[in-house]
């Protein structure tokens, strides 16, 4: 007989992420991932070199140095943190600890596609709402809710688009959703924003049960790599959570460099200050051109339409040839708009160069 896998997973379309090749080319500009521009803090990958005699011993499965750094930088107990490979692993936990065959998740209609993914590996309906200006609406998002919906993911700031939602929005979310619903705040860029509305997911999560919080290294940080990302949660959320992930789930390398990293306030700030001067060039140059629009972003990326998927392929094209590779964003169902990574300086020249005179 043949062996047959649950019906439900043949739904799934596997993620595919940003290009990293080019084909005939040796030089690129990779700006398809939105990894950080400066690399990684020195602090963190001289750790990473030092644990290289280590290689043969199993990593703490418990995260324990990492969960109390984490816990002493943000003022939280070290209990209620969970450590994974990549937020996208704590996202999976979620779903599997908390949804299955039949329930709903609900996530917003540009959401993160590993959201309606996470969703179909355990048998739920993934449950896409609509937005409103390619910003996340509450209100739609609150009358999708039904008896069988368990999850709600929101990015915030939301990925691909770069928009956010602001203190006010998201209370109201929580407020109005019912407590056996679990809400997990996705702040992967979260270090990026530098604004007053901006919600505090740590202070909700102390005062709603119901709410999780997941972050990561793979941005500001720079350990994309290594794949490493934590959430903070309940106490007993976090306890379920560790039930159901693997017992070494985290490399031992991750851990110290994640350690490092966040010692390492120096290559923070170095690293916060560059992406904040070229979002605000990006936008200024950018309006010069009336054929294409850049819409607001407060993370690390800017997505640009271009009016129509033919003069969006053009304009790949054209960063193509010229050894530049940016996120095409058909998967997204935006196929007029291309999403591109902030570079270094002489990346990010380069790619405003073309798009100024496309």
């Amino acid at each position: 007989m043949k062996l047959q896998a649950h019906s439900y997973l043949s739904e799934i379309e596997n993620y595919k992420p940003g290009k990293a090749k080019i084909s005939g080319q040796q030089t690129i500009i990779k700006l398809s991932s939105n990894e950080n521009a400066l690399g990684s803090s020195p602090k963190a990958l001289q750790s990473y070199k030092d644990h290289a005699a280590e290689l043969m011993r199993y990593a703490d499965g418990s995260c324990t140095l990492l969960r109390e750094a984490l816990a002493k930088k943000n003022n939280i107990s070290a209990e209620q943190i969970v450590c994974g490979a990549g937020s996208d692993e704590i996202i999976a936990l979620l779903t599997c600890a908390y949804a299955g065959i039949d329930d709903e998740i609900i996530y917003s209609e540009h959401g993160f596609l590993m959201y309606p993914i996470s969703a179909k590996r355990v048998g739920a309906k993934a449950v896409k709402v609509k937005e409103k200006n390619l910003r996340t609406d509450v209100d739609a998002i609150l009358e999708a809710i039904t008896t069988k919906t368990k999850i709600i993911f929101i990015a915030n700031p939301n990925n691909p688009t770069g928009s956010y939602l602001n203190k006010n929005e998201v209370e109201k979310l929580i407020n109005n959703t019912p407590k056996n619903v679990l809400i997990v705040l996705d702040h992967a860029y979260e270090e990026f924003v530098e604004l007053s509305d901006y919600p505090n997911a740590i202070e909700l999560v102390n005062q709603h049960p119901n709410v999780v919080v997941t972050r990561t290294f793979s941005k500001i940080y720079g350990l994309a790599s290594l794949r490493i990302g934590w959430c903070y949660s309940s106490l007993e959320i976090a306890e379920i959570l560790n039930k159901v992930r693997g017992p070494f789930n985290v490399g031992g390398p991750a851990q110290v460099a994640a350690v490092a990293a966040l010692e390492d306030n120096e290559f923070f700030e170095k690293s916060k200050a560059h992406n904040k001067k070229w979002l605000e060039i990006f936008f200024s140059e950018l309006a010069q051109n009336n054929k294409i629009k850049a819409h607001p972003s407060i993370a690390n990326f800017v997505l640009i339409d271009f009016g129509s998927v033919e003069s969006c392929q053009k304009a790949n094209q054209k960063l193509l040839e010229n050894g530049i590779i940016v996120r095409e964003m058909q998967a997204y169902n935006l196929p007029s708009c291309l999403r591109i990574s902030i570079g270094d300086d002489a990346e990010n020249e380069k790619v405003l160069k073309i798009l100024k005179n496309f």
